[in-house]
C-alpha cells in the first residue's frame, strides 16, 4: 500500500530577511523555524531544507541497510548514520556524504561495506536524489 506524507511551510518576507516555519503535518511532531541565514550561513537555532534532506537520507539509508543485512542473515545490533548535505548558494546542493558505523555480529568489513554501498544505491531517498553526488564511508565498530 502506498503512503503519502505531508509537510508545509509558511514563509513571511523576502528571501534574505524573511523567516518561515516548516510543519511536519503527517506525524504532527513539530514545527521548525527556517531562514536564509540558517541555510547559507550558520544555523542559529533554525533548520534548512538541506538539514531536512540529511535527516530523511540518514534514516532511509539506515532502514535500507538494516533490511539488507537482516535479509542476508546478519541483522545489525546498531547502525549510526550521519548524512552531510552540502549547499552552495547560487549553485544548490553540490553533494551528500553518508557515514555509517555498524555493529553487525558475524559480518566482516568487506561484507559490511558491500551492504552499505547497496543500501546507498537503493534506498528510496538516494534514488530520489539521483543527479546529486552521493559518497559513502562505512566501517564496522566493535
Amino acid at each position: 500500500m502506498a503512503t503519502t506524507r505531508q509537510a508545509h511551510t509558511v514563509w513571511e518576507g523576502n528571501l534574505l530577511e524573511g523567516t518561515g516555519v516548516v510543519s511536519l503535518d503527517s506525524s504532527g511532531i513539530g514545527e521548525y523555524p527556517v531562514s536564509w541565514p540558517s541555510r547559507a550561513e550558520q544555523a542559529n537555532g533554525r533548520t534548512s531544507p538541506e538539514e531536512l534532506i540529511a535527516a530523511a537520507h540518514s534514516s532511509c539509508f539506515s532502514m535500507a541497510l538494516s533490511n539488507g543485512l537482516a535479509s542476508a542473515g546478519n541483522p545489525p545490533a546498531r547502525l549510526d548514520t550521519k548524512a552531510e548535505v552540502t549547499f552552495q548558494p547560487g549553485t544548490g546542493i553540490t553533494g551528500i556524504h553518508l557515514t555509517v558505523e555498524g555493529e553487525v555480529p558475524g559480518l566482516d568489513e568487506a561484507g559490511f561495506v558491500k551492504a552499505a554501498e547497496d543500501a546507498k544505491a537503493n534506498c528510496p531517498v538516494s534514488q530520489a536524489l539521483t543527479g546529486t553526488s552521493i559518497t559513502l564511508t562505512a566501517s564496522l565498530v566493535a
